[in-house]
């Protein structure tokens, strides 16, 4: 795997070799008899279910024209470097260092957005604009920037209003963390407590609801009409993901395409539409505008799927959340959806929504038990190659080889 991904890092073409099924399958040796074929139907019919399953995330995504068989592929996540090169050879460090470059003052520049007389709702609003965040929306919005400006015109500078942008993207998805905490009822956030929690649910709304007006007025002084119907259309993507994570599809095929339509309208969108902005504001090509927002489209997915991998491996105290979150709001992600194709008892607890005592539980079995974890992360993998193969269409430069980077990190993160 290892020797797979440096080939297709360094932009070599490859094809994955034929990988075998399981013993008594074509291609591989193993024992024969009676029982040894029994094994062989048995998993021929588990392969079937699920190469057909994955059949569906493979029209959905529509990333690549080869796929590898779905059964049981456990493959291991190249670990992401601390440093690159650029392909004129340059070197540069984190990707989070050179965004940092054109964000300094961030927080203080959303505070000021946020200027409130009432001492309470002042408080409430700049709860999470604490500096503590990981910024990695303000951080790709710049790095788009800068990307897109160099591509057009090779121009080293960066607009006031594409660094405004960063600004916005930051505050629309705070407005949001806010109001998913209300709807979940959520305790703790970034390792402290909730909005919610301290000053009580209908402050909070209104602390959200404060948020995202001074982000709309921020987005209107920038007075560029197709990014302001860009951005909008963020809000309105917001809306509509939070109510079909309120809802759930019987059929196995629609679920999924209702969790990945889920997935890119509450996290993806945000981040495609904010780097489609910053293009519309550097760059008239409209070729450039496809490439940002599908860069964007398609780490925004690999960085929920991650999210959601993250829910079932990592611990409480690195999430600054609790785990097993999720299922504990009755939702079903990739990591489930995955693992009801080899545990199909599932199937019910879905439908219940993980309401009966002892499911959260024994879904978590289930899925530790299974290879959702690793299905998820493999999915993951392939939208972060497709953001990959997007951004490499734009004019080298530091900060496009940044966003390369970023895009493996999404891969490898913890948290």
């Amino acid at each position: 795997m290892a020797s797979r991904w440096w080939r297709w890092r360094h932009g070599c073409s490859w094809r994955p070799e034929a990988r075998s099924l399981g013993p008594g399958c074509p291609g591989r040796a193993g024992p024969s008899g009676p029982r040894a074929a029994a094994a062989a139907a048995a998993a021929a019919d588990v392969t079937r279910a699920q190469v057909s399953y994955f059949n569906l995330v493979k029209s959905l995504t529509s990333a690549f024209p080869i796929m590898y068989s779905i059964s049981r592929f456990h493959h291991t996540t190249p670990a992401a470097c601390c440093c690159s090169k650029t392909r004129s050879g340059e070197r540069y460090t984190d990707p989070f260092k050179l965004g940092w470059r054109d964000l300094k003052g961030l927080y203080e520049d959303i505070r000021k957005e946020l200027f409130i007389s009432t001492t309470e709702l002042k408080e409430m609003s700049e709860y999470y604009f604490d500096g503590k965040g990981k910024a990695f929306r303000p951080i790709i919005v710049v790095l788009m920037a800068r990307a897109c400006n160099i591509h057009h015109n090779n121009s080293r500078d960066m607009q006031a209003s594409q660094r405004a942008i960063a600004l916005i993207a930051e505050m629309i998805h705070t407005a949001s963390l806010v109001h998913d905490d209300i709807i979940d009822d959520a305790s703790s956030r970034r390792g402290k407590h909730t909005v919610n929690k301290i000053w009580g649910e209908k402050k909070a709304v209104l602390a959200g609801d404060l948020i995202l007006s001074a982000a709309s007025m921020a987005l209107a002084r920038i007075g560029n009409t197709t990014v302001i119907s860009i951005l909008t259309q963020v809000i309105e993507d917001l809306v509509r993901g939070e109510f079909l994570q309120l809802g759930s599809k019987e059929n196995e095929n629609e679920r999924f395409a209702h969790y990945l339509e889920k997935t890119f309208k509450k996290t993806a969108s945000l981040i495609a539409n904010s780097c489609k902005a910053v293009s519309v504001l550097g760059c008239p090509d409209p070729v450039v505008h496809d490439i940002a927002y599908q860069y964007g489209k398609n780490v925004g997915i690999a960085f929920q799927l991650i999210d959601d991998v993250l829910d079932f491996t990592s611990c409480s105290d690195q999430m600054g959340k609790p785990t097993s979150a999720d299922l504990k709001l009755g939702l079903a992600t990739g990591p489930v959806l995955f693992a009801c194709q080899q545990f199909p008892e599932m199937n019910a607890m879905i439908m219940r929504r993980f309401s009966l005592p002892g499911d959260v539980d024994r879904a978590r079995q289930y899925v530790l038990q299974s290879d959702g974890v690793q299905q998820t992360t493999y999915l993951a993998q392939r939208y972060s190659h497709e953001a990959v193969r997007e951004i490499s269409k734009l004019r080298p430069s530091p900060e496009r080889e940044a966003l390369i980077q970023l895009s493996e990190i999404v891969l490898t993160r913890d948290k």
